[in-house]
């Protein structure tokens, strides 16, 4: 099974913590190049160094992947690449009679507008190449109603339609396009709202929250040749649901 990434340029949003951390780490242990994205340039100076010291070739670019301009800016910067992995969200909770304007739009920026714009902006380069691979996170909100999640969940769904548009759209360019699915995990920003990752592994079949890099190994396995027939998935990587009934 081949899962070597030399030669290969790897771009990884949202990489200075938590499971895009733990992406750029494996993908850069596999060959790839690495270009971590993210807002602070001194966590980013960290993940790569971490990279480098490991043997891996790595750099980062910052952006704002709210501000539409700044994420084709990305893009250009990036150049061409072969692996995008758009891991990078936000994910805020409210009901509906209590969110504003600036709630839905940050959500709907930087969870739907910026994946459809990295692609757009880089995906057609690797269809030229005739190969290349994204690998889109989204959430098991998307599939199952989240209180006062709504549109967190909403705009990962809008993801998981857009997987499986692209790996139609490319797939015939050699371009593969999949999502991975979460389950609920410990990560700096679960950390951030106490008891949140565990009120969620309670309705897991594992009865436990993920670390970091048990997400990060499914979406590594969809951006190497050993997932070469895999197109247009979407991976749940939740614990197992809970069966009903007695």
């Amino acid at each position: 099974m081949t899962t070597t990434l030399e030669g290969s340029t790897a771009l990884v949003t949202g990489a200075t913590a938590g499971i895009g951390q733990a992406v750029a780490l494996q993908l850069g242990q596999l060959g790839a190049a690495v270009i971590v994205h993210g807002r602070s340039a001194e966590r980013g100076a960290k993940v790569v160094q971490e990279i480098q010291n490991a043997g891996g070739k790595a750099r980062f670019i910052a952006a704002d992947l709210a501000d539409a301009d700044d994420v084709r800016r990305l893009a250009a910067e990036a150049g061409p690449v072969d692996i995008l992995v758009n891991n990078a969200g936000v994910y805020k909770f409210g009901a509906t009679a209590d969110t504003d304007d600036v709630f839905f739009d940050e959500h709907v920026d930087i969870n739907l507008r910026a994946p459809y714009i990295l692609v757009q902006k880089l995906v057609p380069g690797m269809a030229e190449r005739g190969h290349g691979v994204v690998v889109n996170l989204s959430t098991v909100a998307a599939a199952i109603p989240s209180r006062t999640g709504g549109i967190y969940g909403a705009t990962k769904a809008g993801v998981e339609l857009l997987t499986r548009v692209w790996a139609d759209e490319f797939g015939r360019s050699g371009v593969r396009v999949n999502a991975v699915q979460p389950g609920p995990v410990e990560t700096p920003g679960t950390d951030a709202t106490p008891g949140l990752a565990d009120g969620f592994a309670a309705y897991t079949a594992m009865g436990r929250v993920a670390a970091p890099d048990e997400i990060a190994n499914a979406i590594t396995f969809l951006a190497s040749p050993a997932a070469s027939y895999v197109n247009g998935a979407i991976l749940q990587v939740t614990g197992g649901q809970l069966a009903i009934g007695g």
